[in-house]
């Protein structure tokens, strides 16, 4: 088929449309539930070429922009011909944003002078859309479906001919420049449009960079939506290519969708240009004269010198494609979709068909754990984050459900006796533009399948599973509080409103803390520390404990130690899951545990015995928060509820969503304190009165006889109305609140005596190994 008829010289770049375009996207981005992260360093998006893969239409107007935003630099972009076919508003406008057809007769020499001028040009190379990501064969070498002919083909070469053709007009420049042809290097000023000549040798001088990115889409969706609804019924039967991509690119523009942008290591498009390419080159660079000179050497080559240059050129660009690719699809941002599928399709070739459920929820925990020390590859947010993780090891996982659920409803995979079981249609054949809609799980791992490190992970873990050493999972499970510790800290880090961050002064290491004596005694000891403040609190009398020889775990609450925007958006039982984790990290070292809570964390520990653990041996509640004694308190269910209101309503934080206070201990508490967190702490102590009848386990009940900030009253209602016949009352002399941290009234003492009393008690049984 000929070529359409098309100007030879293509519109500039209009630059106020451009702008306005910009505008338009941020506005719109803004109204989608597509969450972009971009992933780029600054030296990154200094190249030339931008490569990316493929998966919907809607990507192909986003790079352009996103590198604008970052750069202030303008972009061109090459789109499909049958979009300039006809004049029209839109081909109109493609070209004055630096749109070009692919099939333009000069397009590598107008985009090789875009570069030159300091433009970028974004490329998708695998050429069309891209659904089933079966990028990979068996024997490793990529390769994609054309639809012209029907058959898988090798990946086009079109971006490294571009840079290896924009390198050779820097040389022919600077070989003018080093021969004094100032006649040639006017020549060239006139022709690329630079101002002076120090422009153009500046531009000759700068190495020719093309950046490989991967999009990555998470969740792909096929539910049918109202877009796709309306559609069909205004314009009747689709075809089953449009009816595909509408469906799965309006559910990526219309529910939750993560886009991650990743721009991978540079490469150079000459990176493999040997003696005889460049000594070739430097023959050839004297008689360049137009950008089009070098893109045409395959078909006007005026000698052998230039068909030989040809010759490297092509093989070349073969290797630089390799390069540039696998680095696209190693920046993959794998989640846990990827990890399900890809771990299916694995058992499937090992002819499994089925997978105990409780054993498929542990494997994905433990090949997470291990691809977190990978380097090599780039996890998904929510495999960074253990509040998304975390709970797999428990048969608990809001993402692995979502992705099982999808499965059961396409008939990929049944549930039955206790077991995940493999369906027929996983293994079927699908027509290029249904695999999305029917088989999703094949093409997570289509998609996963270039980085073998994932489906060796899988395979190690599933293995590992069989016989996982109970201690190597505890410990996993206290470095994911830790790493819950680092996440909450990045994601809260730009909060900052008005002079709170400036206020908060906070500086003590707020980790949770593990620590296992020299000599221990067969005891374990939770500490839980109160609101507004860390483990930092407890982590002096932790040390004290261990001495003795208790292993001492000091757990963190959700929202403590990070921002107090990130503990306003906590909930009660968010820190009871808190104190839930460190038990059961505790309970794996130690058959018989005693739980100490100080304030807030008493009440808590408080909960904890209500669910009469068997390995909670004894209890020790310091001034818990059942009464205050500022009776502004009282007033916080009326305040909360009026900030909820005033959220509800407008963009605005709330009427009053912080309370400023003045704590004993600045260097560990929060200044602010968010009326929320006295909300869920008023529904804790609502919750807790009616549970502490139930409560058997042998108590200490402490606290400061003239407590500033909770009513001593809190113990005795405590106290009294505690189950257990086994509990002691003890009042401290202080007028302070944090009797625990500074050893008030000597109250670590007391507290020996009711553990020593207890622990004597239960001293065979403490002693008896674990497992």
């Amino acid at each position: 088929m000929n070529s359409p008829l098309y100007p030879e010289e293509w519109p500039d770049l209009d630059k106020a449309l451009y702008l306005r375009s910009i505008k338009l996207f941020s506005a719109v981005k803004n109204l989608l539930s597509v969450k972009l992260e971009l992933y780029a360093d600054t030296k990154v998006l200094q190249g030339d070429i931008f490569l990316f893969n493929h998966f919907s239409r809607f990507e192909t107007f986003i790079p352009q922009f996103l590198i604008y935003e970052k750069t202030g630099t303008f972009s061109c972009a090459i789109a499909s011909g049958e979009f300039f076919k006809e004049k029209n508003v839109l081909s109109n406008y493609l070209q004055h944003v630096g749109v070009y057809p692919h099939d333009h007769p000069r397009l590598f020499a107008m985009l090789a002078g875009q570069i030159l001028r300091g433009r970028k040009v974004i490329i998708f190379p695998e050429g069309g859309m891209i659904k089933d990501h079966r990028v990979i064969d068996k024997t490793g070498e990529y390769n994609i479906y054309s639809r012209m002919t029907g058959h898988r083909r090798k990946l086009h070469t079109g971006a490294a001919v571009l840079g290896q053709g924009v390198e050779a007009i820097k040389v022919a420049i600077r070989h003018a420049f080093d021969e004094g042809r100032l006649e040639r290097l006017l020549h060239w000023q006139e022709q690329l449009q630079f101002d002076n000549l120090n422009e153009l040798l500046a531009a000759a001088h700068k190495p020719t960079v093309i950046v490989p990115a991967n999009i990555t889409f998470y969740p792909i969706r096929a539910s049918e939506n109202l877009l796709f609804k309306s559609v069909e019924q205004i314009a009747g039967g689709l075809s089953l290519r449009q009816s595909e991509e509408l469906l799965i690119e309006s559910n990526i523009l219309l529910k939750d969708t993560d886009m991650d942008i990743r721009m991978g290591k540079p490469v150079n498009p000459c990176c493999v240009w040997d003696w005889r390419t460049h000594f070739i080159m430097n023959k050839v660079a004297p008689d360049i004269e137009k950008l089009d000179h070098v893109f045409k050497l395959r078909t006007d080559a005026k000698n052998w010198k230039e068909r030989l240059l040809e010759h490297y050129f092509i093989k070349n660009a073969q290797c630089a494609r390799d390069q540039y690719m696998k680095e696209i699809y190693a920046n993959l941002t794998v989640n846990i979709s990827h990890l399900a599928s890809t771990l299916i399709m694995s058992l499937i070739g090992a002819k499994r068909r089925q997978i105990d459920k409780c054993r498929f929820y542990l494997v994905l925990y433990v090949a997470i754990k291990h691809l977190q020390k990978n380097t090599d590859i780039h996890l998904h947010r929510s495999l960074l984050n253990p509040d998304d993780y975390g709970g797999l090891p428990h048969g608990v996982s809001t993402r692995f459900e979502q992705f099982i659920c999808f499965a059961k409803q396409a008939e990929l995979i049944a549930e039955r006796d206790g077991c995940y079981h493999f369906l027929p249609k996983l293994c079927e054949d699908y027509d290029f533009d249904r695999i999305r809609l029917e088989n999703p799980i094949a093409v997570y791992n289509n998609e996963a399948a270039p980085l073998r490190t994932v489906r060796e992970a899988l395979l190690a873990a599933d293995a590992e599973s069989r016989g996982i050493d109970p201690y190597r999972l505890a410990a996993w499970h206290f470095e994911d509080e830790q790493l819950s510790l680092a996440y909450e800290r990045q994601t809260y880090a730009d909060h900052s409103n008005g002079n709170m961050k400036h206020q908060e002064t906070a500086t003590a290491d707020p980790s949770p803390f593990f620590i296992q004596p020299s000599e221990p005694n067969g005891f374990g000891i939770l500490l839980i520390h109160g609101l507004l403040a860390s483990p930092a609190e407890l982590r002096e009398y932790g040390r004290y404990l261990a001495d003795q020889g208790y292993i001492v775990l000091g757990i963190r609450l959700k929202g403590h130690g990070t921002s107090p925007y990130a503990l306003r958006d906590a909930s009660f039982e968010q820190w009871f899951e808190s104190v839930q984790k460190g038990f059961n990290i505790l309970k794996v070292y130690c058959s018989k545990l005693f739980v100490i809570g100080f304030s807030t964390g008493g009440a808590l520990a408080l909960k904890l015995a209500a669910e009469k653990p068997a390995e909670m041996i004894g209890l020790v509640c310091i001034s818990v928060s059942i009464k205050f004694v500022n009776p502004a308190f009282m007033l916080v269910p009326l305040l909360y509820n009026a900030n909820a209101l005033v959220r509800w309503v407008s963009s605005f934080e709330g009427v009053k969503p912080f309370i400023e206070h003045a704590p004993e201990h600045p260097d560990i508490n929060y200044w602010n304190m968010p009326v929320r967190a006295l909300y869920e702490l008023r529904r804790l102590i609502h919750q807790l009165e009616s549970l502490l009848p139930s409560i058997a386990t042998p108590t200490l009940v402490m606290y400061a006889d003239q407590d500033p900030v909770v009513s001593p009253q809190s113990a005795e209602i405590v106290f009294n109305k505690l189950g257990t016949a086994h509990k002691e009352l003890r009042p401290i002399k202080s007028a302070k609140h944090g009797i625990l941290m500074a050893n008030i009234g000597n109250s670590w003492a007391v507290i020996d005596g009711f553990l020593r009393q207890y622990r004597h008690n239960h001293a065979d049984e403490a002693m008896m190994p674990r497992f």
